[in-house]
């Protein structure tokens, strides 16, 4: 080891480094995760591995519930009305549709979501204590609070929520009509 120490075997160093960086590297495995991170990658799966038959649909499932837009459910002139404001126009996602007020003012925010993130919302102010009040023929079910209505119909749950500085007894009912009109738009 003392010739590859001194100056004069540099080839033989550049030879001892290659060979080091291939060892270390063939015990690398692939990026897309399919090699064990650990012990000998070249032992093969079980040859008596065999694949589990798909399960028959069963009619006793339940069915999945319709998939909804939430801006559909809401449009930007009903999400106006209920504000009392001017809003911008929807932010969408997968299960939620959003209308907020301008940056000037006043600060106001409409909310639609649908799916069992709606009625996750609607636990959690249960599990709360927050009040609520049925909403009598909305739906198959349907429960208003300070700020917020919920509708359940054909197992779709849609939570509409109202951000604004004012009295919430201000929003109670154009907030329940509202649901009333998403009810019959599900």
């Amino acid at each position: 080891m003392r010739l590859l120490a001194t100056g004069r075997n540099r080839p033989a160093r550049t030879a001892l480094a290659a060979v080091a960086a291939v060892v270390l590297l063939g015990g690398c495995g692939s990026d897309d995760g399919d090699a064990p991170s650990g012990g000998d990658q070249n032992i093969a799966a079980s040859p008596t591995a065999v694949a589990e038959p798909e399960p028959e649909p069963s009619s006793a499932e339940p069915s999945a519930a319709p998939t909804v837009d939430p801006c559909a459910l809401v449009t930007k002139q009903e999400a106006e009305k209920v504000a009392g404001t001017r809003l911008e126009d929807a932010v969408a996602s997968p299960e939620s549709c959003s209308y907020t007020g301008p940056v000037t003012g006043p600060t106001a925010q409409l909310e639609v979501y649908v799916g069992p993130g709606a009625k996750k919302i609607l636990d959690i102010d249960r599990e709360l204590k927050h009040e609520f009040t049925p909403i009598a023929g909305v739906g198959d079910e349907a429960y208003a609070e300070d700020g917020a209505v919920f509708v359940n119909k054909g197992g779709v749950w849609v939570a509409i929520r109202l951000v604004r500085l004012d009295d919430p007894a201000t929003f109670r009912k154009p907030l329940a009509d509202l649901a009333k009109t998403v009810a019959g738009r599900i």
